[in-house]
């Protein structure tokens, strides 16, 4: 696969990632400092690219993705706490989720996985069609006057096997000329 097509389909994938944990975040009523984002910016696209290379399936999105919001949220937690003190609050706090906050990633999580299932589908599919068209447009064009035609514009006559050999004598009898 092409570069550039596996860079664009990564960033999407990081860019959903992150827009997912950050939104999550956000609606706990926490914040998200600018540095942090970045750094959850650059986890998921290092986690995605490695399986850009070809369509996956919504096993391994699903599975990638939850993975990933749950070191986004350990990283978005902890850069909240500044002081040790701050720290042990925290992790009995912030960092072991509600039941309520697990259901929300999990909603989300599937909802997002989902999304992107039927978006790569749909890409794959359209990039699909696009290889035939072209294929058929091309192909005719690389012929060469020398070259074997790949295939004939009317199909062959099919005889059964039983009347290859038949010998038709219908028709008027022939003119003898005497």
């Amino acid at each position: 696969m092409a570069p550039p097509f596996r860079l664009a389909r990564t960033a999407v994938f990081a860019v959903v990632c992150l827009g997912l944990g950050v939104a999550a975040h956000l609606l706990a009523g926490a914040t998200v400092a600018p540095p942090v984002a970045l750094g959850g910016l650059g986890l998921a696209f290092a986690a995605a690219f490695p399986l850009s290379g070809r369509e996956r399936p919504l096993a391994v999105i699903l599975s990638l993705l939850a993975a990933l919001q749950v070191v986004m949220h350990l990283l978005f937690s902890l850069s909240h706490a500044t002081s040790p003190h701050q720290l042990a609050g925290h992790l009995h706090s912030g960092l072991m989720p509600s039941a309520g906050m697990l259901v929300a990633h999990g909603w989300a999580i599937v909802l997002t996985a989902l999304w992107l299932a039927r978006g790569e589908a749909a890409l794959w599919g359209l990039l699909r069609r696009l290889a035939i068209r072209l294929l058929v447009i091309w192909l005719p064009l690389l012929t060469t006057p020398f070259s074997t035609p790949l295939w004939t514009a009317e199909p062959r006559v099919l005889r059964p096997a039983v009347l290859r050999h038949v010998v038709s004598r219908r028709g008027p009898p022939p003119v003898v000329a005497a």
